[in-house]
């Protein structure tokens, strides 16, 4: 009854840390996706003149479809935002794109966990299509080597969301320090702006706990058929 009450419980706690998370980040987003900034720039404009700004002329700011699928490409130069983010004016949108910008200023200055997230992407790429395929086949056909073996690659997932983690905190950092010196916001809208790259950033640390969760309940289990 022990093992069958903890084993659930971390499937509960699972649920809700995800949960969670999303809720706080769609929320604070929503929110202030709605809150105009008073100098009515977009968040291509904001984007252009911080990579400008770094000496980044190369790197291309450029709209994709999604909602919330913002990112640097490091291969292509290119910093793509999401197209409410891309034209809007919202203290989101600005915000978003900086952190984007963040990313790149990163990839400029060589950052060191950028770096070793990066050399660890097709791995992890591996990873996440193997792990639980090894898991399933483990418990189909009775072969416990191949059960902690997805085991492991879970492991190796953990291990990359947990180098994740700075890079995107250092990315928020960059963000804020630029929206202050090139003074896109005032001092309340830079207070606001913080809560979004926050609650951004809530979602790795969730990404990272939840994966832990997951990965404890896969011993326990496989760990007690084993005995």
């Amino acid at each position: 009854m022990d093992y069958y009450f903890i084993v659930y419980g971390l499937t509960l706690i699972t649920l809700l840390i995800t949960i969670s998370a999303q809720f706080f980040v769609n929320s604070t987003y929503n929110k202030y996706s709605k809150v105009k900034n008073e100098r009515n720039l977009t968040g291509r404009e904001a984007a252009r003149y911080i990579l400008d700004k770094n000496g980044l002329e190369d790197v291309d700011v450029v709209e994709v479809n999604g909602y919330l699928t913002d990112h640097y490409d490091p291969k292509k130069l290119e910093v793509r935002l999401s197209k409410n983010n891309y034209n809007g004016t919202s203290i989101a949108s600005v915000s978003v794109a900086c952190h984007e910008c963040g990313h790149a200023i990163q990839d400029k200055e060589g950052y060191l966990f950028m770096r070793i997230r990066s050399s660890l992407v097709p791995l992890v790429n591996f990873s996440s299509y193997a792990g639980y395929i090894s898991i399933l086949l483990g418990c189909i056909l009775g072969a416990i080597n191949l059960i902690w073996f997805g085991i492991i690659l879970e492991i190796i997932i953990l291990l990359f969301q947990l180098i994740t983690l700075p890079v995107e905190i250092n990315a928020s950092s960059r963000a804020l320090k630029e929206l202050d010196y090139a003074h896109f916001f005032t001092s309340k809208e830079l207070k606001s702006g913080k809560k979004v790259l926050t609650a951004a950033a809530m979602t790795y640390v969730a990404s990272v706990a939840t994966t832990l969760i997951q990965i404890l309940r896969l011993i326990l289990m496989f760990n007690r058929r084993e005995n």
